[in-house]
């Protein structure tokens, strides 16, 4: 049974209480605050609780935090963010923004539909693969713009990174008593040290490089909301720095855990590689998984948290430890190229394995889209390159094919299988990779898909029409690659990944890669 509501709460239940035309109030009850939905706004009132990662226990801090949530949310929110109301007069008889001693304060916010949040699209099964591209376009320019950690502060430094998670345990053994769950915290606490000592070069280098940022926090699902078409982000974390100023990694990891507990781990792994292909930042696989093992186990104190103060948390806690437990044993890498001439659907073909992927696990690189991020374009800028000179002379597709292994290399040994989008038209490219793929300990396989020449040809000019693709290739491009495309050998396909075999339609020849 939930505890009785303090006399303040329970008095603005009544409608007659706001400045505005009000039908009803209802409320929203989270572990830190209460949310009082009336009419075309909403009053967020934080609890005055005093918890290990949030301090509301004065009315002056309460303050503080509701005039800080307001100036961060205005970053990726200003519609929705209006300003902080004081509440005036006794609890039994409040007055929103009236003269007065303030005994409570209230952040004022434009009110949106609540079916519109990610998590309730999620569980109504509209949550789609367009919603979530655009989820990872607006995260990553967020985050470039956001502000960078100095330094100098301690923000990122590898001491810092490592101190939560491990307090983690420490609570996590309290509210989750027994020998059951201590045995597991005991595993996944020595996978979180192990793996810290393994990457403390990389989050150092990270902080080097920028990647600390005031980011949201606490971008889970419900904080997530589609608002005229857009995702825009709200209700970020307002009372801890530390919590704040944290690397981009760590932001995407939250929101990545949250698809996998809701059951998407396609999505999961789109929004993965959406924003990597956004921001370019590939080095963040190197410590996501880290991210994500604590991440979900964030969620588990916050559920057993919310067990404590409501009753029972329906097994929520157990939940995301063993959605903790499925990502520190994530399943074998596997490096998978493609093969094909322009049009033929290697990049439907390899989105289809990133959305069928169970594990989330898998990363892709796109040809198009590094070629030209290595030469300072945007992936849908055009490049005015002529056929075979500019960024696609030969030199330019060498170095285009030596970043990919590169980027490659790194990945298979963070333990992400990769998928590599390209041509791999010639096949001393492909035997390339497929050393890589030994080297690396990794299953190799290859992706051929098959079309018509009329299918190819519409296709490309389809996809110049739309003029939004990184790829530029146009009919003559494609009457190039027909001539001289460099076909399978028997022993590649023996490579090709089961189920995804061409037909007879599969293009014979020497192509231009």
């Amino acid at each position: 049974m939930s505890p009785p509501l303090p006399p303040l709460i329970r008095a603005l239940l009544d409608p007659a209480r706001y400045p505005h035309p009000v039908a009803a109030v209802e409320l929203i009850e989270t572990h830190a605050s209460w949310l009082l939905l009336a009419g075309d706004f909403a009053y967020k009132i934080k609890k005055a609780v005093v918890l290990p990662f949030l301090d509301y226990g004065t009315l002056e801090r309460r303050r503080a935090c509701c005039e800080a949530e307001l100036r961060l949310n205005r970053r990726f929110a200003p519609q929705l963010y209006l300003a902080v109301l004081p509440i005036v007069g006794e609890a039994e008889d409040p007055q929103i923004g009236g003269a007065g001693e303030a005994i409570e304060y209230a952040v004022r916010m434009r009110r949106f539909a609540e079916d519109g949040r990610l998590d309730r699209l999620c569980a109504r099964g509209q949550l789609g693969r367009q919603q979530v591209s655009d989820l990872a376009a607006t995260l990553a320019t967020f985050h470039a713009a956001a502000a960078t950690a100095p330094p100098e502060s301690p923000f990122g430094e590898p001491e810092q990174v490592v101190a939560p998670a491990l307090a983690n345990f420490d609570e996590l053994r309290d509210l989750l008593p027994g020998d059951a769950a201590g045995a597991r915290l005991a595993r996944l606490r020595d996978w979180t040290q192990a793996e810290f000592d393994r990457l403390p070069t990389h989050f150092a280098a990270r902080k080097a490089d920028g990647r600390i940022r005031e980011c949201h926090g606490d971008l889970h699902l419900g904080n997530l909301v589609v608002i005229d078409g857009r995702v825009t982000l709200f209700d970020c974390i307002e009372f801890s720095e530390a919590l704040r100023w944290i690397d981009v990694a760590s932001e995407l990891a939250f929101t990545y855990i949250d698809l996998l507990d809701h059951r998407q781990p396609g999505l999961a792994c789109w929004l993965l590689n959406e924003w990597l292909t956004c921001s370019g930042d590939y080095d963040a696989a190197q410590v996501l998984r880290f991210y994500a093992v604590y991440r979900a186990l964030v969620r588990a104190k916050v559920a057993a948290i919310r067990g404590r103060q409501d009753g029972p948390d329906d097994g929520q806690a157990g939940g995301y430890l063993a959605l903790a437990e499925r990502l520190i044993v994530p399943p074998e890498p596997r490096l998978i190229i493609t093969h094909g001439v322009a049009g033929c659907g290697k990049t439907r073909a390899s989105r289809e394995l990133l959305l069928a992927d169970d594990a989330a696990a898998t990363l892709r690189l796109r040809s198009d889209v590094e070629r030209k991020r290595l030469f300072g374009l945007a992936a849908s800028a055009s490049s005015g390159s002529p056929m075979d000179g500019g960024i696609y002379s030969g030199d330019a597709s060498e170095r285009t094919y030596e970043r990919l292994r590169e980027l490659a290399r790194g990945l298979l040994a963070a333990g992400w299988s990769v998928i590599i989008d390209a041509a791999f038209l010639e096949r001393r490219r492909r035997e390339s990779f497929h050393r890589l793929a030994t080297d690396a300990g990794a299953a190799f396989f290859i992706v051929a898909p098959a079309a018509t020449p009329g299918q190819l040809a519409a296709r490309v000019r389809g996809r110049l029409a739309k003029g939004h693709d990184a790829s530029e290739a146009d009919l003559s491009v494609l009457a190039g690659q027909l001539a001289r495309i460099e076909a399978l050998g028997d022993a590649e396909r023996a490579h090709l990944l089961p189920g995804r075999r061409p037909g007879s339609g599969e293009p014979q020849g020497r192509q231009r890669d």
